[in-house]
Formats: structure tokens, C-alpha cells, sequence
């Protein structure tokens, strides 16, 4: 389950990447986020707390 989860955010961090005229604007706080939910779940794998 624990995998599932870390490769759906990595998918949503290449996804939020400001890449497009519109989301230029935004800057790096969605990704930023997305980057650190993705550190917690590493965190979280590698102590065993989520189980793979």
C-alpha cells in the first residue's frame, strides 16, 4: 500500500511541476508540498510504520 501511495505522488509531483503559461504563476508551493508528503512517506517506509 505504502508504494501505491509513493508512486501516485511522485505522479502528482511531475504533474505540479510549473511547466504551463498558466501555472507558472504559482511558482513551486505545490510541488514543494507534494515533495515533502513524498519525504514523510519515505520517512514512514523506511521505519517500517507503513507497511509496503
Amino acid at each position: 500500500m505504502g508504494l501505491i501511495l509513493l508512486l501516485i505522488l511522485i505522479l502528482l509531483l511531475v504533474g505540479l511541476a510549473p511547466a504551463w503559461p498558466y501555472s507558472r504563476g504559482w511558482g513551486y508551493r505545490p510541488s514543494g508540498i507534494v515533495g515533502v508528503l513524498i519525504i514523510i512517506l519515505l520517512l514512514l517506509l523506511l521505519f517500517q510504520v507503513v507497511p509496503v
